[in-house]
């Protein structure tokens, strides 16, 4: 009888306490993983993000350096509808063709543009193995070339270029404007 008493008074926890408290610590568990996952994606879309930025500032740099190398021209530089050498509209991003000037006519249409991400199986930056990224085809750049309307003089012109990219299904892009002047 002592026995059986002392067995009642002991306490624990049941069955179905215990199936409670695991089902709260699976669906906490759960819930910090989405958290996680969307973290990861963001940080993917960021990267994305940063690439086409350095795109459309890549191609402002060329422009710039052409102005102040006399490699291009005053006139030369606006659209081919406007009488320049940048290409109009929406173009596939190519590497730069022989004048080192992206979003020309003579870019080279074999050579895609691609980005570096990563060493290959030797782990050395800049050998054959390296992990490379092919940019065209999911992103294009946008070159526009304007005059700036009420200017005194025609020494100003505004340059709007835009990289629209697809990631996930989604698309988005980057716009990035300046102006430039004749005098270097």
């Amino acid at each position: 009888m002592k026995i059986a008493q002392r067995i009642r008074r002991q306490k624990g926890f049941t069955l179905i306490e215990t199936l409670m408290s695991m089902a709260i610590l699976v669906f906490g568990i759960l819930s910090l993983s989405s958290f996680f996952t969307s973290g990861l994606q963001s940080s993917a879309i960021n990267q994305i993000e940063f690439i086409a930025q350095q795109k459309a500032q890549e191609s402002l740099e060329s422009i710039f350096t052409a102005r102040d190398t006399h490699t291009l021209s005053w006139a030369s530089i606006n659209n081919v509808s406007q009488g320049g050498v940048f290409l109009d509209g929406k173009q596939p991003m190519l590497a730069p063709g022989p004048d080192g000037i992206v979003g020309t006519a003579d870019d080279d249409s074999a050579n895609p543009d691609n980005i570096v991400i990563g060493p290959g199986s030797d782990r050395v930056l800049g050998t054959a193995d390296d992990q490379i990224i092919n940019l065209n085809p999911w992103m294009t750049r946008t070159i526009a070339i304007t005059p700036v309307s009420g200017a005194t003089n025609q020494n100003l012109k505004q340059i709007i270029v835009t990289v629209t990219y697809t990631y996930q299904g989604r698309s988005s892009s980057f716009t990035l404007t300046t102006y430039i002047s004749s005098y270097a």
